[in-house]
């Protein structure tokens, strides 16, 4: 009888085995997998040959590191990078003439050389993303450059630029515009002015010709157009809505550095204007606060009447900053849209409870609630909403007068994932009522700023015996937490991945050394699964917890926030001892863009994500002040 062949080791398994598992892994995983042995070594550097998708975002590689997982390959057909480290040298690496997908982000150390040479190289491209390009003093953009973008990828279909893109000049923008693919279905930019939007999407008078002659549209494919500009004005509306005939989807966001006069602002007759042609789904539109106080105080309820005519097919809406329209225009809008699904209002500083008295009766099925700063609602509203058993996001930060009945019922509704509720007025004994949805649904909590919690707050949400699904936790700001509850929070082995608790007094060094010891899930995970840690501007953090924050612990920590002042040298330290580490020390918000739009209506992927850093530093010298540190508190 013929003997079977026996396979003692790795190296005596077909390549073409190994090489078809590790392709089903992503590109993180083929790194640390390459770690384990010389056989996956030698195969990781053969797949990254032929991967067809290279996806590297949780770290921001250097060009040292970046180059060498980057060989010829003709099969990538999706790269998504971190480029904070980056510039114009590594160009050739990221532009492959295979690619259908790019993203970049953080791109401030390139110039507008990127975008040429995109152009020119990637043909096939369909689908593009550059943040925040040439953002970097000395770094430039011209307009051949998005010429050359524009004219050499004519099979793009979503396009972002999130950068500001009013450098550009005037006279030649809608000139360069009108060479964008025909096939352009989704359009964003970061920053624009509304006179050049306006010039863009007008027809233009062709040469030697009368009048009578137009050009075709610019971008008549468009279905979906978000931008941020100066000022959103019924000019920019009405001409959006006059020649984007296919538009499925508006997002419109200002930045007013200045107060508007009427020419340049959105009133009554510019709400007229909106989805003249009935197609749109999703409609946006947002005052920012961000350097001037200021409101659409050019609209009122006769303008939410006009525009409600035109919102039945409506399945997301987001008003903000229209601060003279009353419950009589946010009644009409909700009651107009039958097949609403995410009702999205904030700064509605005269929005009472009298908007959902009744919403029981619609046939609105909402999954996504947000009422920020609406600081006249009650917890009547909420619970009329909770009538909605589909809510899976509700925002109520900065409502005050929210409550402990509030908390009651939104205990009912076990398929939220996502509950925001700064600033409001609850108690530790009202958070008992939302421990139900803590243990089966609820991925992200935010209790920032509600002064009346304690350490209590955390034993009322976690029974300690429980397998949770919270990913998120906000506990900033709240001057009676302190370590003892951290310390409950740990021993509860709450799976948190962001966990922010900054601007606590009494929050100090046991909160960090706890957290640095914390064991989730035996069967899955030993350590700590913390991405994010914000504890900036904590009354009892001492040079102590720096030895706690260093390797190994918090192996998966990405974003550190600490108070600068506390030890410079320290912090300095940390980020050589870990240079794929973020540290913010100047209070800046954690995790956030500056070009996000999303506010709040999205939901993280958290995907299981291994070691990288271990596998992209190996070979170089251990810092054996670090480890000695390190035993030394274990000793302890």
């Amino acid at each position: 009888m013929e003997r079977m062949e026996v396979v003692e080791g790795l190296e005596d398994l077909p390549w073409a085995l190994l090489a078809t598992i590790m392709t089903k892994l992503d590109v993180a995983s083929i790194c640390s997998l390459a770690a384990t042995c010389k056989t996956f070594q030698a195969c990781s550097s053969q797949i990254l040959s032929f991967l067809p998708r290279f996806h590297l975002i949780d770290i921001a590689p250097t060009v040292d590191l970046l180059r060498p997982l980057l060989p010829p390959n003709p099969y990538l057909r999706s790269m998504k990078v971190d480029c904070s480290r980056l510039d114009d040298s590594m160009i050739g690496h990221l532009i492959n003439p295979s690619l259908h997908e790019l993203l970049l982000y953080n791109c401030a150390d390139f110039s507008g050389k990127l975008l040429s040479e995109i152009g020119s190289r990637c043909r096939e491209l369909r689908s593009l993303y550059l943040g925040s390009v040439a953002e970097k003093r000395g770094r430039a953009i011209h307009i051949s450059d998005l010429e050359e973008l524009l004219s050499g990828c004519t099979h793009l279909e979503t396009l972002i630029l999130m950068f500001d893109v009013s450098i550009f000049l005037r006279n030649n923008f809608p000139r360069v515009w009108a060479l964008a693919s025909s096939e352009l279905t989704c359009l964003e930019i970061g920053y624009i002015s509304s006179v050049m939007v306006t010039e863009l999407l007008s027809p233009a008078v062709a040469p030697h010709q009368s009048s009578g002659h137009l050009q075709p549209n610019i971008l008549p494919s468009i279905r979906k157009l978000c931008l941020t500009v100066d000022y959103i004005t019924d000019t920019m509306v009405s001409t959006i809505s006059k020649y984007l005939v296919s538009l499925t989807h508006l997002d419109l966001r200002d930045i007013p550095l200045v107060e508007p006069g009427v020419a340049f602002d959105l009133t009554n007759s510019g709400l007229q204007q909106i989805n003249q042609n009935g197609k749109l789904k999703h409609l946006s539109l947002v005052r920012s606060q961000e350097f001037l106080i200021t409101y659409f105080k050019r609209v009122n309820d006769l303008g939410f009447l006009l525009m409600a005519d035109r919102c039945s097919n409506m399945e997301s809406i987001c008003l903000g900053g229209f601060r003279c329209v009353t419950d009589t225009g946010f009644r009409t809008i909700l009651h107009s849209c039958s097949k609403l699904l995410k009702l999205k209002v904030s700064h509605g500083t005269r929005l009472t409870d009298l908007v959902f008295h009744d919403i029981h009766a619609t046939s609105m099925s909402l999954s996504h609630v947000s009422l920020r700063w609406c600081n006249l609602i009650t917890n009547l509203t909420v619970t009329r909403l909770a009538s909605n058993m589909d809510l899976k996001v509700l925002d109520l930060r900065d409502c005050r007068n929210l409550g402990d009945e509030a908390l009651q019922a939104i205990s009912t509704l076990h398929k939220l994932k996502i509950l925001l509720l700064d600033s409001s007025d609850i108690t530790d004994e009202g958070l008992l009522y939302l421990r139900s949805i803590a243990t089966r649904s609820l991925v992200s909590l935010s209790l920032r700023g509600c002064k009346r919690l304690t350490d209590k707050c955390i034993l009322a949400l976690f029974d300690g015996s429980s397998n949770y699904e919270l990913k998120e936790l906000n506990l900033s700001n709240l001057p009676s937490l302190s370590d003892a509850g951290i310390l409950f929070l740990v021993k509860s082995r709450v799976p948190v991945v962001e966990l922010r608790m900054r601007q606590c007094p009494l929050i100090g060094d046991t909160a960090i050394m706890a957290l640095a010891s914390m064991q989730v899930d035996e069967d899955r995970w030993h350590g700590n699964k913390i991405r994010l840690l914000d504890v900036y501007n904590c009354g009892g953090i001492t040079p102590l917890s720096f030895r706690w924050l260093k390797k190994p612990y918090f192996p998966r920590l990405k974003w550190l926030g600490v108070s600068g002042t506390v030890n410079r040298d320290m912090a300095e330290a940390l980020v050589r001892g870990r240079p794929f580490l973020h540290v913010a020390c100047r209070g800046e918000e954690l995790g956030s863009d500056q070009w996000d739009m999303s506010d709040g209506f999205y939901m993280h992927d958290y995907e299981e994500v291994d070691e990288l850093e271990q596998w992209l530093l190996e070979g170089e010298e251990t810092d054996e002040e670090m480890m000695g540190d390190a035993e030394e508190m274990e000793a302890e």
